[in-house]
């Protein structure tokens, strides 16, 4: 199948399967680069937006050490499909977890932090992708939760990553009008930026 005639949801799924299979191999690798590459790049006073993994996402919930204060998960939250958002909550491995609007464990609000974290606090976001290309399209599972925060010139200026196993790299995906393109990508090799 030639990338460019296949479906977006041909591409999740086969890249989904593509995914499965390299991860096992490839994750230990991701994890030290992300301990070695990020922290730098977190100021003592913002965050690294972090993502609660899936089946077949790179687990980078282990970062910790420096960054243990300094790390947000995203929460999907409102009331009807029309109202309901991404946004980022500080995140601590004490914390309590409730599922979210997706039913992904997510950050309750606590005592003093009801705000989410604005686009100021964030130093980096991290996009778990099922494919990323050579212009910084990401592939994800269809939801737009990204694409619809990153809307937002201000979220669009937090660089943001894809993580995934450099298996899932392609010179070029289907790009839609809404699609804004990533910073870089982490993956087994090392931090890469566009």
């Amino acid at each position: 199948m030639a990338v460019s005639s296949a479906s977006k949801s041909d591409l999740r799924r086969r890249f989904r399967e593509r995914r499965l299979q390299a991860l096992p191999g490839v994750e230990a690798a991701i994890q030290a680069n992300a301990r070695r590459h990020l922290a730098p790049l977190v100021p003592a006073d913002a965050f690294l937006g972090l993502y609660w993994p899936l089946a077949g996402e790179a687990d980078l919930r282990r970062l910790g050490g420096s960054l243990a204060d300094r790390l947000a998960l995203p929460a999907i939250e409102g009331g009807s499909p029309d109202q309901a958002r991404m946004v980022y909550r500080p995140w601590q491995t004490d914390r309590p977890l409730r599922p979210d609007g997706c039913g992904i464990p997510a950050p309750e609000p606590g005592e003093g932090d009801e705000a989410p974290l604005g686009p100021e606090r964030m130093a980096l976001l991290l996009a778990p992708s099922l494919a990323c290309d050579d212009g910084g399209i990401r592939l994800g599972y269809g939801g737009g939760w990204f694409d619809r925060l990153r809307a937002d010139p201000a979220w669009a200026a937090v660089p943001t990553l894809a993580v995934l196993p450099s298996a899932c790299r392609l010179p070029a995906l289907p790009r839609d009008p809404w699609d804004i393109p990533l910073q870089g990508w982490l993956d087994e090799t090392s931090l890469h930026w566009f």
